[in-house]
């Protein structure tokens, strides 16, 4: 539940988090000028102040997270440090329930393959979180009307589909928090929540067990943190458990590069229409900044064609399909209810029932992407761009609930600018970039690269976060525009 006369939430104080990143944390944890116990306590603390009033919280693991006191001396970067799961991949001994109410998931028997690289930092999870139903919207609603609100103004989005994460990590509940991206999951919620988002190149990381199974896996998993070098810190240690041997290393980034780059400048909106004027701003400010710091920044004219907006819109079709129809034997769990399937979910299922033949001529357009991105994106070292086309929505505007035929649109015009990214499995990165006018709430800018070249948009995120003060719940002033 949302207390809307409060639109501003957060769990900053004086206690054992203090204001730390997930590096501050860990280093104060190897110090022993905090201990385990006291973070863990004061992380539940926060998560239970917030909650009722993000609804951001999918599932409690509060026993285990107080059970790893007997392992305070494990390895790992962020040995200690509290965390969230999406609830999107399986932690042993618990359900996934994937934000749906088709069914009631039965507990997990193991970890996920991703999971446990991300249990090999060090991280102690205290839950997990929600997320819209599959994942399939770019806002944390369901068609009952609840909602995970945004902290910045509980009136709006958190985003989606790591709505949940992002909420909790903005209002200071935890400072790093799992997320994964199909489309834009990362990205999207970072940008409405005033975080740091990177979606990684295709097989950077491991891929959780879910995504195995796709015909062609559009999905990375990832972190939502709230410095750059929290993202960055995070990307080395998992190096350090997987590397993909055709992807490049990319080590440590602990800073601005040295190198001046060529930067295009993207604000035409693949799908048409325009940028609303704080988004416009804010990207314009970022490229101002980029040309301060001595990189040369050129705007470019780039249209993605209709064939390959309807073509990602009818695979995620296929996947809202597989589901209705063989989502008894893809997931552990009873009471099966196809009933319960939410109104986009059936939107895009019917999508794909309508063009189903359609299905190979998609798939070649989706992979022929890489042509267009050889003409239009791979000439420049990275490319900035907003991430979406307008600031966070009131809830509401992409409810599920919605006449699909007002939803989709509404939906492909808001996320255009982040499917691209997944369809080429290129890596991108969200950075807080500036405040709307009304209702002050964060709007994010994205800087993309070609495949492998995470280092390349980490030292251009540096150079933003020191150049631009970014967005802070507890210390940013109702009203503040930050430039």
């Amino acid at each position: 539940m949302r207390n809307t006369s409060t639109p501003r939430v957060h769990a900053f104080q004086a206690d054992a988090l203090a204001d730390h990143d997930a590096v501050g944390l860990a280093q104060a944890l190897r110090r022993r000028q905090v201990s385990v116990q006291e973070v863990t306590a004061a992380a539940v603390a926060r998560i239970e102040q917030v909650n009722p009033m993000l609804n951001a919280m999918a599932l409690r693991t509060y026993e285990r997270a107080r059970s790893w006191h007997a392992r305070a001396d494990a390895p790992g970067a962020f040995a200690g440090v509290p965390t969230l799961l999406k609830d999107t991949v399986d932690l042993a001994g618990h359900p996934t329930q994937l934000g749906s109410r088709l069914f009631v998931s039965a507990k997990a028997r193991k970890d996920d393959p991703f999971v446990r690289q991300f249990l090999a930092q060090g991280f102690n999870v205290l839950g997990k979180t929600r997320l819209p139903e599959f994942g399939f919207n770019g806002t944390t609603e369901y068609q009952d009307g609840s909602a995970t609100a945004n902290p910045w103004h509980t009136a709006y989005s958190s985003g989606g589909s790591s709505g949940g994460a992002a909420a909790l990590v903005a209002a200071g509940a935890v400072p790093i928090a799992h997320g994964n991206d199909g489309g834009g999951s990362i990205r999207i919620p970072a940008a409405a929540c005033g975080l740091v988002g990177l979606k990684v190149t295709r097989n950077r990381l491991v891929n959780a067990a879910l995504s195995r199974t796709l015909p062609l896996n559009l999905i990375t998993e990832g972190v939502l943190t709230r410095s750059v070098r929290d993202t960055a810190t995070f990307l080395a240690e998992a190096e350090k458990t997987h590397h993909h041997r055709g992807l490049p290393r990319v080590g440590l980034v602990e800073g601005p590069a040295s190198r001046k780059l060529r930067i295009g400048l993207w604000t035409t909106p693949p799908s048409g229409g325009a940028l609303d004027a704080d988004t416009e701003a804010a990207v314009w400010r970022a490229a101002r900044l980029l040309e301060a710091a001595g990189h040369h920044v050129e705007p470019i004219q780039a249209r993605l064609s209709q064939a390959h907006i309807d073509s990602f819109l009818l695979y995620w079709g296929l996947l809202s399909f597989a589901v209705g129809r063989f989502g008894r034997v893809m997931f552990r769990g009873t009471d099966w209810d196809l009933n319960q399937y939410e109104g986009l979910s059936r939107a895009l299922m019917h999508t794909f029932q309508r063009g189903w033949y359609r299905m190979p001529s998609a798939a070649m357009a989706l992979l022929s992407a890489q042509r267009w991105n050889a003409t239009h994106l791979a000439p420049f070292d990275a490319v900035l761009s907003p991430v979406l086309t307008h600031a966070s929505p009131r809830l509401g505007y992409l409810n599920p609930a919605t006449d699909p035929d007002t939803l989709l649109p509404r939906l492909i015009e808001y996320v255009a600018f982040t499917p691209l990214q997944n369809a080429l499995g290129t890596p991108a990165i969200s950075v807080p970039m500036g405040m709307t006018q009304e209702d002050p709430r964060p709007i994010g800018i994205q800087l993309s690269a070609q495949a492998g070249q995470e280092g390349t948009l980490l030292s251009l995120a540096y150079e933003l976060e020191a150049q631009a003060a970014m967005p802070h719940l507890a210390s940013t002033p109702m009203g503040h525009k930050l430039g």
